[in-house]
């Protein structure tokens, strides 16, 4: 399946930093937040960001709006969607939250879209049986901050599909992420290492 069109739902800190790596990878990238003030302060972060890299000399100011050009701002979940190939949800680490915006875009995505969520900790497997396609539900968790950090660890819950990993895989590659691949597992691979460090 080859991605060309991704939908970022969630424009908080990962959020807002996780549009940058698609739309810096060339991707049509639509953001979606829930009002029009969410959705300014969201691009208000972004545009920060994108101003703090240019002012360092990471980027020049025609990548910066390259990078901008690629985003396509929306409040409307159903519009955002309708032609992805690709969703990820950044909303809050709340599985009740998580289920409720994997029903709405099961509903909403065209059935080729994959589902992405980028949890830290929560079980892909759960938030997929929100879906009647949970063959192409897996996690996405982009390490903070997301914009700069090489690596996301890939989660495939117990009915993802092969294809949905290879494909979720080669559109992160593409946008010059390291992968790594975890079972759903408590802490997947990541918090699993890091919380005994931390103790």
């Amino acid at each position: 399946m080859k991605i060309e069109k991704v939908c970022v739902v969630g424009l908080g800190t990962m959020g807002s930093q996780i549009s940058v790596v698609f739309a810096r990878g060339g991707l049509e990238t639509n953001l979606v937040e829930v009002d029009q003030n969410k959705l300014d302060q969201g691009m208000a972060r972004i545009k920060g960001f994108l101003d703090k890299q240019a002012g360092k000399g990471k980027i020049t100011d025609s990548e910066k709006q390259a990078i901008l050009g690629k985003m396509i701002p929306h409040t409307e979940l159903s519009t955002a969607v309708r032609d992805a190939d690709f969703v990820i949800e950044a909303v809050f680490e709340n599985m009740d939250l998580k289920k409720k915006v994997f029903a709405q875009l099961d509903q909403a995505c065209p059935p080729k879209a994959i589902l992405a969520s980028n949890t830290s900790t929560l079980s892909i497997t759960e938030i997929a049986s929100a879906t009647k396609r949970p063959q192409q539900c897996i996690g996405a968790h982009f390490l903070i901050p997301a914009a700069l950090t090489p690596l996301v660890e890939i989660v495939r819950g117990l009915l993802t599909s092969d294809q949905t990993v290879k494909a979720t895989e080669e559109i992160l590659k593409r946008c010059g992420k390291d992968i790594v691949v975890s079972a759903d597992a408590p802490g997947f691979i990541i918090n699993r290492l890091y919380i005994p460090l931390l103790n």
